[in-house]
């Protein structure tokens, strides 16, 4: 079979096609947990999700243990698909982007909403509350997935990504600005985001940096010997790249 070694296991085809199925499957379980959970509480199926600070009342507690418990499954499919730490949160990314790409896909055929890429949803609530309109996670989600899956098949190819201090604080960098346009949002309320330019410029940083590591090619060391095997761990592909 294509996606299969008798001596590394499955390669990259057989991989992405385990993950991206578990990170859909896993985005249409929590969009039909959210609409039983929404008629059991009575709320109308089309009603906006982000509400006031009250609306999750004594179940708060419960979203936040079920949001931690998302976070950790997805981890365990990163760590599981992966064989370097590097691959691993490749990995890690393409469950999340395919997640919540298709929690809303889901939401949206069952009951309706969101009703526009401009609707507003309560995105996170750990460590506090995390709120902006539809289209920004699904833009963030959308950038995982692709260059989750630009690295992993990389990284199981054999080659080796650059990611060097430089780039991978300019990641970092963008991935908090794009968290702190959220937060923002949170004390802004739901009317209109004035912090949109701080997400953007986050984004920005993040795939910049994200594109740098991805086509730059490793430096060699001045003594002529094999480069770092930056995410690679200094160990051969355990299967083909399909």
């Amino acid at each position: 079979m294509a996606g299969l070694t008798t001596r590394g296991g499955p390669g990259f085809t057989s991989t992405a096609v385990a993950v991206v199925a578990f990170g859909v499957a896993f985005g249409y379980v929590e969009a039909a947990v959210v609409v039983y959970l929404r008629a059991a509480l009575g709320l109308a199926p089309g009603a906006v999700m982000a509400q006031g600070v009250g609306s999750f009342g004594t179940f708060e507690a419960v979203e936040i243990a079920r949001e931690v418990a998302t976070l950790a499954m997805i981890a365990a499919v990163g760590t599981l698909a992966g064989r370097t730490r590097l691959e691993r949160l490749a990995w890690a990314a393409v469950v999340f982007g395919a997640w919540d790409i298709v929690y809303y896909l889901g939401l949206r055929l069952t009951i309706g909403w969101p009703l526009s890429f401009d609707s507003w949803d309560v995105l996170f609530l750990v460590p506090t509350r995390w709120i902006g309109p539809v289209w920004a996670p699904l833009v963030v989600s959308a950038a995982l997935l692709g260059a989750g899956l630009a690295a992993a098949r990389r990284l199981r190819a054999g080659s080796q990504i650059a990611v060097g201090s430089v780039r991978a604080t300019g990641a970092l960098a963008g991935g908090l600005l794009v968290i702190l346009s959220f937060l923002v949002a949170n004390r802004e309320g739901s009317g209109q985001w004035a912090a949109w330019p701080v997400f953007w410029v986050g984004m920005a940083l993040a795939i910049v940096a994200t594109a740098g590591a991805l086509t730059a090619r490793p430096a060699v060391p001045s003594d002529g010997g094999v480069p770092s095997q930056h995410g690679s761990g200094h160990r051969p592909p355990a299967g083909p790249p399909d």
